[in-house]
């Protein structure tokens, strides 16, 4: 008989009742070190004291009152958005994937509203992962994503990702904009080259596009940079955000400039949930500490550290990983054995990561992290490697 929960996710045996900073309590009473974040999501850990006083305070006053009023917490949070970015003006939704909708819906209006309604197409590129609804699997393009859910939603093209010279063999005259990830993280933790960056930005005021980037998981913090763009020294002209904005409460965001922006005009998109009191104010919270003196410069540092002692877990594993990827907090681990094998084995050390694709174990970590938290996930990560090859070892001995 089927669950009362949809059978659509592979869930672990396993379930959480408390967490603080970088550690969960499981109902059973073991202590997990978190390198997961709920998938880059728990930006400032579990149990941030501001962020649960912010969330109980603003849950006794109100939470939800509809955008058919002002919302001053959704006033302050793109204020400082505004202030701390590129961008004009913001956005508020609830998810990745509408940020996604609203940011394509965006380049597209202000193609139409600028004379060019036939530019309708967004270039997106091999390897990407822009989330689950009926446009963006088919922004995504992924074969495994579209299966079964009839045909692909229009108006979406793909090229290679990270190579310039097919760039401009991409553009048609129905090419309204490019979306691109920074670091494409669904796909195997893979960084976009400068080099590939700025040839995008050269392609879109070449041929007057748009060009945005889907920072849902790199943005906030992750990488070291309030958005990992800046790393590229390449502006955009629109951004989606999610994950870590609200610290584990449900929030997403599209930033934009005001080319695009001044084109979503009453009527022309809504949401009933997004931009709310409560999550608005979880996001200001979050944003403060993430803009706070310091907590960047330590994401940096504790980033570099942390790749460091990745690179040293490779040379212990025995030949289970065989590369580190990623930039910041947001790291990948090549596996040589199934991804899936390596996520139970790290499972029995009491560690949770998430896989992604290209056989790649993901480490996504609160932003919190101390330096002698990832030394403690490292020798966990070296401790599972290692319990991986002992039967094969044992196997050979007899």
């Amino acid at each position: 008989m089927i669950p009362a929960l949809m059978p659509n996710y592979k869930r672990a045996d396993l379930a959480f009742e408390q967490g603080e900073g970088v550690w969960l309590t499981a109902t059973n009473g073991r202590r997990y070190l978190d390198f997961g974040a709920g998938i880059a999501v728990t930006s400032l850990g579990h149990a941030h004291p501001k962020l649960v006083k912010t969330i109980a305070d603003q849950a006794a006053k109100v939470m939800h009152v509809s955008n058919l009023y002002r919302i001053p917490q959704a006033e302050k949070l793109a204020e400082l958005l505004v202030q701390n970015t590129f961008a004009d003006s913001v956005l508020f939704c609830n998810s990745g994937a509408e940020a996604n909708e609203g940011m394509v819906k965006m380049i597209r209006r202000a193609q139409f509203e600028n004379g060019h309604p036939e530019r309708t197409n967004i270039l997106c590129f091999n390897g990407a992962f822009h989330g689950r609804t009926l446009a963006m699997i088919s922004a995504t393009g992924n074969p495994a994503y579209l299966k079964g859910f009839g045909p692909v939603v229009e108006g979406f093209d793909h090229a290679p990702f990270n190579n310039t010279n097919t760039l401009r063999d991409a553009i048609t005259p129905h090419t309204a904009g490019i979306v691109v990830e920074p670091v494409q993280g669904e796909s195997g933790i893979k960084p976009a080259t400068r080099e590939f960056m700025e040839g995008l930005r050269a392609v879109c005021n070449e041929f007057g596009l748009y060009l945005g980037f889907d920072e849902v998981q790199t943005g906030v913090g992750r990488t070291g940079k309030l958005f990992a763009h800046e790393w590229y020294g390449v502006r955009p002209d629109v951004i989606s955000v999610a994950k870590g904005i609200g610290g584990g409460f449900p929030l997403g965001a599209v930033l934009a400039t005001e080319e695009l922006a001044r084109h979503l005009t009453p009527g022309s998109h809504g949401t009933t949930f997004g931009g709310n009191p409560l999550a608005c104010a979880a996001g200001v919270t979050v944003l403060e500490e993430i803009l706070s003196p310091g907590f960047l410069e330590h994401v940096r540092s504790v980033g570099d550290a942390f790749g460091k002692m990745l690179e040293d877990v490779v040379s212990r594993s025995e030949g289970v990983f065989d590369n580190v990827r990623g930039i910041g907090l947001m790291r990948g681990l090549h596996c040589v054995p199934p991804v899936a094998d390596v996520m139970q084995a790290v499972l029995n050390q009491e560690l949770l990561t998430v896989s992604a694709g290209d056989n790649v174990l993901r480490l996504v970590p609160p932003l919190v992290v101390t330096e002698a938290e990832c030394r403690e996930a490292c020798e966990r990560l070296v401790k599972a490697a290692h319990s991986l090859k002992a039967p094969a070892t044992q196997e050979n001995a007899s």
